[in-house]
């Protein structure tokens, strides 16, 4: 884990599940058990686990193993932007059902 102790941006660290209504409302669903792989390091969390920090001009979800931004979003007064090029994939079930 990456030592932040003198990073002044550390109280405004959450988790993802503090962005979870904001992103049912966007994506229709609780996103905060989707698996996504970060694009920078290869390793796979579930988005409630990232490290969101709120604050600036909108929510920027990082990876907590390598703290590269996975995905930001910004909201306007007339759109939302979605920036995901940070994840490899974000993973979404079809149904609550077990696939065996």
């Amino acid at each position: 884990m990456l030592d932040h102790s003198d990073d002044p941006a550390i109280e405004r660290e959450l988790d993802g599940n503090a962005l979870a209504g904001s992103l049912e409302s966007l994506f229709g669903r609780d996103m905060t058990a989707v698996p996504g792989r970060c694009a920078h390091c290869g390793t796979v969390h579930m988005v409630g686990a990232m490290r969101l920090f709120m604050g600036g001009p909108g929510a920027v979800l990082r990876c907590p193993a390598c703290d590269e931004v996975v995905l930001r979003i910004v909201e306007t007064a007339d759109r939302t932007y979605v920036d995901a090029r940070g994840a490899d994939y974000l993973v979404f079930r079809r149904s609550d059902r077990e696939i065996a």
